[in-house]
């Protein structure tokens, strides 16, 4: 199980002990850590095998969880995901108190034994709506530049959320909601000659590349269909001309095809996506026609 570079490899009773993160102390970054490493700890030995979709001895159980369902994650730049969820607790359970934290996160595979988990920085805020109802915000906080991601972490993840107390007891729960981690995608365009005689050849040229989480640069996207779409001048709609494919090898993600020039208009590239990757367009490019 990966769940961030910085999470030393603690088990046993030394990491149970990371449950205590009192809230108080929500804004410390030592919250992110404990909280990965307690949820580490709780998964190994015989304890893993007998977990089920919630787990842990806090009266409390985590509903209405509420998550973008796309994440698009590039290179270097954190993305923080705003969550929200309800926490239906025990009477002895004071989510005002310094001796309780929640937290939300999100997981690749089994809730079990996932193959990457990923926590926001800091607790989330609640604000108790009865004595045994709260309504909490949080976040969870992806660093790509940090080494949180392969590329194979890309697609299907799921959320869950946990509260802990000062004692080292806890609740974790997961299948919440369902979200996907991308590889961000990007898309150029190039149209040309400007301007050009009517009748003429236009060559329309372009690339495809993504996010690469392993080498921390974008790289081109292969084999992969694109839409080479036009706008007619005093238009507001684009419609398809013709599909491109992306180019492999030292052309890896390079697009180039042509048409011949009627009217002026724009022409843009458009990639659907794919399970590990975001649909984008690219930014049009205009040509006069005479």
């Amino acid at each position: 199980m990966r769940i961030r570079a910085t999470v030393a490899a603690v088990t046993g009773a030394l990491a149970l002990s990371a449950f205590a993160v009192p809230a108080a102390q929500a804004d410390d970054p030592s919250y992110r850590e404990s909280a990965a490493a307690a949820f580490e700890a709780a998964r190994s030995g015989a304890a893993k095998a007998q977990r089920g979709a919630a787990d842990g001895d806090l009266n409390a159980s985590f509903s209405n969880f509420k998550i973008a369902s796309v994440l698009k994650v590039g290179t270097t730049n954190q993305v923080s995901t705003k969550v929200t969820y309800k926490v239906t607790h025990g009477a002895d359970v004071d989510l005002g108190s310094p001796e309780f934290a929640t937290g939300p996160y999100i997981y690749k595979g089994s809730f079990a034994e996932p193959a990457n988990v990923i926590f926001g920085f800091e607790a989330a805020t609640c604000t108790e709506v009865s004595a045994t109802v709260a309504n909490c915000t949080g976040y969870v906080d992806i660093l790509p530049a940090e080494d949180e991601l392969s590329n194979s972490d890309a697609g299907a993840w799921k959320g869950g959320a946990l509260l802990l107390d000062s004692t080292g007891s806890y609740a974790d729960q997961g299948d919440l909601a369902a979200t996907k981690v991308l590889r961000n995608s990007r898309l150029t365009v190039n149209a040309s000659p400007e301007p050009v005689k009517k009748g003429k050849t236009i060559t329309v040229t372009g690339s495809l590349t993504r996010a690469n989480w392993e080498t921390k640069k974008y790289g081109g996207y292969t084999q992969q269909s694109v839409k080479l779409q036009f706008k007619k001048k005093g238009t507001s709609t684009y419609k398809d001309v013709k599909t491109v494919k992306s180019g492999t090898g030292s052309s890896a993600g390079v697009l180039k095809t042509t048409v011949t020039a009627s009217v002026d208009g724009t022409y843009r590239y458009a990639f659907a996506g794919t399970s590990t990757t975001p649909a984008v367009n690219s930014a049009g490019d205009a040509v006069d026609v005479n």
